[in-house]
């Protein structure tokens, strides 16, 4: 999903610390930008070094400056419509593009990336996917025969990757605190665009899918930083654009929602809907498919990220977790187990009925009307007294060729009133 727009493209080449990528040729580490003797030198090079053993795969540093041109693409989008209803970074471009805001009287940003587990099979290649689409053919491919219908979960969503990166930039705060100096972790938050850091530390480029690539990495990254008063040097150069004239991923995304380069329109991105309140939307259901958490279509059609050199070496802890879920056994299962298991998701108001309500979508698109499981599945949440979930199992009953048991939710209503 995107965390903020594509930010500012001035790039040329790159310097920082990387492990598991190439590595890149950067300025002397020993000056700064004006060829001036940098009296940090080795506080920096201790903190990159500190991030690189704690498990970031590229690790760099950016100066404390307002990120002028997210800012203006933030306000001009929202503007537009194209956030929707989504706030994160959204909500305030004024704080979130503006890393001062965080730690009064900063003067860098150590700004760390740290690669996904890299879970189950690899995805299909590009020629085998059906000329149907990514989602319709991916969709049949990861169902098993005769099995229980199954629900697609995004990469990163699959193990706690963000944990991992706040304790790899703890590792890095803790060098700078053992310095005197002070230091603030900033992952998975709106309070800054953490794309614009990292493409300014110069970890990596915008693709036109709008997700930061790290050179012969490709986008399986989560990124996050520390704010810090320590007068680190940083990157004298930024990454160079990488995609040329590819345009897989907005001819690839099942819904259309990367309208132009680098610009996405939430109000379609799945990622973004399955987060959203509210109905999940009619028009969006057959092409969300089996999924029920994120969507990485943009990500896997990337080539970049479907060469061997993007499955970076394996991290201490890295698991093969199952990427998909039992939709039955989520459907069932009460509220307390639905936020124990995802709790650390972003469910919208911390509400699980919105699990439910994404899993009745893919239920709707992978599950069998036939099956004596499903139907009464569906037929419980149709009689419900929640009317969200009735009008998304009618939906449901409706894709399946399920015969209507139960009041639908429209005449409910209108009985009720």
């Amino acid at each position: 999903m995107p965390s903020g727009g594509t930010g500012e493209r001035r790039a040329q080449g790159r310097e920082i610390a990387q492990s598991g990528v190439p590595e890149a040729v950067g300025d002397d580490a020993g000056r700064d930008g004006s060829g001036e003797s940098d009296p940090h030198a080795g506080l920096r090079a201790e903190t990159l070094e500190a991030g690189r053993r704690a498990g970031l795969t590229a690790v760099g540093v950016a100066a404390v400056e307002v990120f002028a041109g997210t800012r203006r693409d933030l306000r001009e989008r929202r503007a537009d419509g194209l956030a929707g209803g989504m706030q994160f970074t959204y909500r305030n471009p004024d704080r979130s593009t503006d890393p001062s805001r965080i730690l009064p009287g900063a003067s860098s940003l150590v700004v760390g990336a740290m690669r996904y587990a890299r879970v189950g099979a690899p995805p299909p290649r590009l020629a085998e996917r059906s000329a149907a689409g990514v989602g319709e053919a991916e969709t049949a491919a990861a169902q098993p025969e005769g099995g229980r219908p199954r629900a697609r979960v995004a990469r990163y969503a699959t193990g706690d990757v963000y944990g991992e990166l706040r304790s790899a930039l703890g590792a890095v705060s803790e060098v700078l605190r053992a310095a005197g100096y002070r230091a603030v972790v900033v992952a998975d938050d709106n309070a800054l665009v953490d794309r614009e850091a990292a493409h300014r530390a110069g970890l990596g480029y915008y693709g036109k899918s709008s997700n930061l690539l790290l050179p012969g990495a490709g986008s399986w990254f989560v990124l996050g930083s520390v704010v810090t008063d320590a007068a680190l040097r940083p990157a004298a150069e930024r990454v160079p654009d990488g995609c040329g004239p590819c345009r897989r991923c907005l001819d690839g995304c099942p819904t259309g929602a990367i309208i132009a380069p680098g610009v996405v329109d939430a109000r379609r991105c799945l990622a973004w809907l399955l987060q959203a309140a509210g109905d999940f939307p009619v028009e969006f259901r057959e092409a969300l498919g089996d999924r029920i958490y994120g969507c990485d279509d943009c990500q896997e059609v990337c080539p970049p990220n479907r060469r061997p050199e993007s499955d970076t070496p394996d991290r201490p802890g890295d698991s093969a977790q199952d990427p998909t879920l039992d939709v039955l056994a989520l459907l069932a299962a009460g509220d307390e187990d639905l936020m124990e298991r995802y709790g650390r998701w972003y469910i919208p108001e911390r509400d699980p009925r919105y699990l439910r309500r994404n899993a009745l979508v893919v239920l709707g698109n992978v599950g069998c009307g036939g099956d004596p499981q499903v139907l009464e599945t569906v037929q419980r949440y149709r009689r419900g007294d929640d009317e969200m979930l009735a009008r998304h199992a009618d939906w449901v009953a409706s894709r399946l060729g399920i015969a209507a048991e139960a009041t639908p939710a429209t005449t409910r209503r209108a009985t009720r009133g």
